[in-house]
């Protein structure tokens, strides 16, 4: 009996881990972008959006497993600004010239046909670096985000033009 009670117990903590983890990748969603391209371009750090879409598992592993954790890691606040953009929602959002939009209006400017993608811009909105399209090999994901945002951190700091 005993050991059916920590057979169960043991069931039910590893079930919950998901939602642990979920609670702690919490990217932010975009609201103004228009303020936060205010903020990145005073702190001279690039922006980091990510087009993702509530169905989409492959978005919810990278928010989990890399940017969550950026957001929550003290070592990139001064590196990087993350902000989540849902493609086909009718959030409501201003854009980067301070127009009101939506997330899905404003993922179809950005020609967004695939979610997870990473795209890392200044605070116009210009892109940096080469946008990450998909959940990439998972070994080497990780790697693909610190080269995009090092690449806009360089340029946004006047390094590499």
């Amino acid at each position: 009996m005993k050991a059916r009670h920590l057979i169960l117990g043991i069931l039910a903590w590893a079930l919950t881990l998901p939602a642990l983890a979920a609670n702690r990748a919490d990217v932010p969603m975009a609201e103004n972008l228009q303020a936060v391209g205010r903020q990145a371009e005073s702190r001279q750090v690039p922006i980091l959006l990510m087009f993702a879409s509530p169905t989409c598992i492959y978005c919810d592993r990278v928010k989990a497993e890399y940017l969550g954790p950026m957001v929550d890691d003290p070592a990139y606040r001064d590196k990087v600004i993350i902000r989540q953009i849902e493609a086909g929602s009718g959030a409501a959002l201003v854009g980067f010239d301070g127009r009101k939009t939506t997330h899905g209006a404003y993922a179809a400017s950005q020609k967004i046909t695939m979610v997870p993608t990473v795209k890392v811009v200044d605070g116009q909105g210009r892109e940096l670096a080469k946008p990450i399209v998909g959940l990439l090999a998972p070994d080497f994901y990780f790697g693909y985000l610190l080269d995009a945002m090092n690449e806009g951190l360089e340029k946004m700091r006047g390094r590499k033009n």
